[in-house]
């Protein structure tokens, strides 16, 4: 996944050969990559595993699941391809009949398919809806948010999400345009974004697209995402075996420090050791060919035997 924008259409996994390299799966193994997305990096592990191998593989969204249904069609291992958030995982594997794995995947964010549908409302290149909806029965759309929350609400949350210093300046644009008429598509946010701060996105000040945390915020509050990783990562320490590792791929920092400082606490109890002192990004070579790993950054850690 990503928090890229522009990216080629088709889907590349990030970090292919550092996550095969750091979290070596052997044949028989059980893997769950719980953001199975469009089957990249889980097509690596069903090779490494094998025909006696498991391979479980988890998402919310199940358009994301039928592609990977196909790409994952004519692999050795079992395979179980699930809706469901990572949040849940621990009902899951009691669904699948599983109770320990080998390996734990998650990588975090938004993928280039959600991207490239305009109607699904993440990009503000493509005027769609606003949406966001990561699982299609979510209740609550971006669009509710913006035009429901108070002006100290929607500052906290594009502060908080996505440590956007020009919040509060944003929010209270907002508030003023919504009062003449709702903001419901991605191109109107996007506009009311741009004039807030100032930058026409298509000029050359705008390195980034102006809209870039506010909709990084929005996307992560309609999804629950922080809440749900927190819930991951206390479960992956009692599914693991001993040996067993861990992997996480982040984008930005707000999903990676919770992630940095779980890891940190569970080495000070003794229950994980850290393969990665610091986080392993893309090589020049991968950045140039696949603008997805241009902000990865993957830490994995090994379970210890318990004392």
């Amino acid at each position: 996944m990503s928090d890229q924008e522009g990216e080629p259409r088709g889907h590349i996994p990030v970090l292919a050969h550092e996550v095969c390299e750091l979290m070596p799966a052997k044949p028989g193994g059980v893997v769950i990559d719980v953001t199975v997305g469009l089957g990249g990096h889980a097509a690596l592990f069903a090779e490494l595993i094998g025909p006696t191998g498991t391979l479980i593989g988890l998402d919310v969204d199940p358009e994301n699941l039928a592609l990977a249904k196909q790409r994952l069609a004519d692999v050795a291992p079992r395979v179980e391809l699930i809706q469901a958030n990572f949040a849940d995982l621990a009902s899951v594997l009691e669904q699948v009949g599983i109770d320990r794995a080998d390996i734990v995947l998650a990588d975090l964010g938004v993928n280039s398919a959600h991207l490239d549908q305009p109607e699904r409302g993440f990009s503000f290149r493509h005027d769609g809806p606003l949406d966001m909806r990561m699982n299609p029965k979510l209740a609550t759309t971006a669009a509710d948010l913006v035009n429901r929350l108070t002006e100290k609400e929607l500052a906290d949350l594009f502060f908080h999400n996505a440590q956007e210093t020009k919040s509060r300046r944003i929010a209270k644009w907002i508030c003023e345009q919504r009062k003449d008429a709702r903001i419901t598509t991605t191109g109107r946010l996007a506009e009311v974004v741009s004039r807030a701060v100032g930058v026409n996105p298509e000029s050359r000040r705008a390195k980034i697209h102006p809209a870039t945390r506010t909709f990084q915020a929005l996307r992560m509050a309609v999804n629950d995402e922080i809440p749900c990783l927190d819930r991951l990562l206390a479960k992956v320490p009692d599914i693991l075996t001993v040996g067993g590792r861990f992997g996480v791929i982040a984008f930005h920092s707000v999903e990676d420090r919770p992630v940095k400082l779980d890891f940190r606490q569970r080495k000070t109890d003794g229950i994980y050791r850290i393969l990665t002192k610091k986080p392993i990004v893309a090589s020049a070579e991968e950045r140039d060919a696949n603008p997805r790993a241009r902000s990865a950054k993957l830490r994995v850690v090994e379970r210890l035997p318990a004392e």
